[in-house]
């Protein structure tokens, strides 16, 4: 006992150094999908706070052969990320560790997808993980989540830090909390367990204030989890992943009360054809435009239990029905042209002689490359702004091989504006290289290249300036 009790020790005390020192470094990632692009994150909450958007997702981790379950979901902390463009993320670090929460197993790395909201100037994290000991006799340790508990943590400003309260709240077991507050200030607080559940929470935000509801008519077969419930035009959606055939996709359904009776009403994203089992959604409303947030494992495409999260926008019917959102490389936001256009992250690409790969597999945070590998093969990357037309260069990190021909700059279209036209050479090592615009350009463009000639094509990155 003794020995755990110093082992503990060690890492709380490793954990307030992490806290303090992750307050001091302030990180950006310029983003398109994934939207973080040094570590894994995944089940993303996204809320409007003070003119931004933050995220608040959970955060996966290469569990060593010590920690959790091998080959499963591990997460031991939580980060905050925000955004005022959609494009540029700020990591305001580490928030809430497993280590700093007293009622959780701290051996368990079971910080699961949290939730985050604002209430009266303070702000409030939900989170679940499995706790010490399990303090309700009638949990059934064959039910998924049936040892897990919700907690809450409260800060002063959405960046943190987060105090979490001594004891899990009373009658909730199991994962995926949601909070959602109504139009007239009742709280509710959904999860899931096999089931969804739902209640009202206190004004206080740390208890419920009714009973536990079982929320009917979704699904019986196939697991269904991550409840995330929004308001539009009168009409509630609760929106939640459901393995319907072998991986999760996106669901939703519709009510006139928070707390239902919900009626189904269709999918929002289908199931992945490759890579990723999981998937886990919240919808917001950004300065006039809805956009679903989600995950994918872009970052790890041989192991789906480290994910990455992403947003598209999303539209709805005249009748409020939700139309389908296909996932995009793309994503969401403006790239200013004088940045790094990673083309990789791109809209849409010739049918053949196109495909993008990790720049180093070994260091997939690194991120890709596209290859162009045939005549005419040509890439797409949608709405780069060119601001005020100031800029009359292009820079290319590329690399050739057996190479002949040339690259075209286009806007527009396959034959819109041609900005500039570059002869190629042969290059083993990654070289930038600088060429002239024909003409300055001004505003938002779609930006075509395209590859005239042999050989093979690599390129990192465009850059205008």
């Amino acid at each position: 006992m003794r020995s755990f009790k110093i082992l503990s020790d060690i890492h709380s005390k490793k954990s307030f150094l992490l806290l303090i020192i992750s307050c001091l470094i302030v990180e950006f990632a310029i983003a398109q999908n994934p939207l973080i692009r040094d570590q894994f994150t995944a089940d993303p909450t996204a809320r409007v706070i003070n003119g931004k958007i933050y995220v608040f997702p959970s955060h996966d981790i290469r569990c060593e052969t010590t920690q959790g379950r091998p080959d499963w979901f591990c997460m031991e902390d939580y980060h905050v990320f925000s955004s005022s463009n959609m494009t540029d993320w700020e990591d305001h670090g580490m928030i809430l560790s497993q280590y700093q929460v007293p009622w959780a197993d701290q051996e368990s790395f079971s910080m699961w997808a949290p939730d985050g909201i604002e209430r009266d100037g303070k702000f409030y994290f939900y989170f679940p993980s499995k706790a010490k000991s399990r303090d309700d006799s009638t949990a059934d340790p064959n039910v998924n989540g049936s040892s897990f508990r919700i907690g809450v943590a409260v800060a002063d400003t959405p960046e943190g830090p987060y105090r979490p309260e001594s004891n899990p709240i009373d009658h909730v077991h199991g994962i995926d909390p949601n909070v959602f507050i109504d139009h007239d200030g009742q709280a509710y607080l959904y999860w899931s367990q096999h089931h969804f559940f739902g209640a009202k929470l206190n004004s206080n935000m740390l208890e419920l204030d009714s009973e536990v509801i079982t929320l009917k008519d979704f699904p019986d077969e196939g697991l269904k989890e991550g409840p995330f419930v929004f308001e539009r035009n009168g009409i509630y959606y609760m929106t939640y992943p459901h393995v319907a055939n072998k991986t999760e996709r996106i669901e939703y359904a519709t009510a006139d009360n928070p707390l239902g009776p919900f009626e189904f009403q269709g999918v929002i994203m289908d199931e992945s054809p490759v890579g990723c089992w999981t998937n886990h959604q919240s919808i917001v409303q950004y300065e006039g435009q809805w956009f679903l947030f989600y995950h994918h494992n872009d970052y790890s495409p041989e192991f789906d239990k480290n994910r990455s999260i992403r947003a598209d926008s999303l539209f709805f019917d005249a009748d409020g029905k939700i139309q389908k959102v296909i996932p995009t490389l793309r994503g969401i936001g403006l790239t200013k042209a004088h940045a790094q256009v990673q083309l990789d992250r791109y809209s849409d690409t010739s049918e053949e002689g196109f495909q993008i790969e990790f720049l180093d597999k070994s260091n997939p945070f690194l991120g890709w490359k596209s290859v162009l590998s045939q005549p005419e093969a040509w890439v797409r990357y949608n709405q780069v702004d060119f601001e005020h037309g100031e800029l009359n260069k292009a820079m290319i990190k590329m690399k050739a091989k057996d190479i002949s021909g040339v690259l075209e700059l286009r806007i527009g279209d396959l034959n819109g504006q041609l900005l500039s036209v570059l002869t190629l050479a042969d290059s083993e090592d990654w070289i930038e290289k600088l060429t002239d615009l024909n003409s300055q350009v001004s505003g938002c463009h779609d930006l075509f290249l395209v590859f005239k000639g042999d050989g093979v094509l690599e390129v990192d990155w465009v850059s205008f300036n």
